[in-house]
């Protein structure tokens, strides 16, 4: 039993886990596929990560306030803040951010903006 490269881990891990199996060659049309090949994917830079999460997460979720967000990684954890419009999205973007290949963790200090008391008197 074995999996091609672009299988991703949550795939392997179901696939090893419906079949009982404690190990999952990984092969290509050539062979075996490396250690470092399956490891590329977290060994990313943490700017490459923070650039994938800015596109991937904070831009398409809060394309208002996106300039006004941080995003910092640092050896793959995650700490997003800034202020946003719609509290309901803060969690969905802890989870989408955790899903990203090569992230260890997320620190959400996404806050949201305080109402307007502009009453227009």
């Amino acid at each position: 039993m074995t999996v091609r490269p672009t299988a991703t881990l949550p795939q392997a891990a179901r696939l090893m886990a419906e079949r009982h199996v404690k190990r999952l060659p990984v092969v290509d049309a050539d062979g075996t596929v490396s250690r470092a090949d399956l490891l590329k994917v977290f060994l990313r830079s943490d700017d490459e990560l923070a650039a994938e999460i800015r596109h991937e997460v904070v831009e398409p979720l809060f394309p208002v306030s996106r300039k006004a967000l941080k995003v910092d990684v640092t050896h793959g954890v995650v700490t997003l803040t800034g202020k946003v419009r719609d509290a309901h999205l803060i969690p969905m973007a802890t989870r989408l951010a955790q899903a990203v290949e090569g992230i260890v963790s997320v620190h959400n200090h996404l806050v949201t903006l305080a109402p307007s008391t502009d009453d227009g008197a």
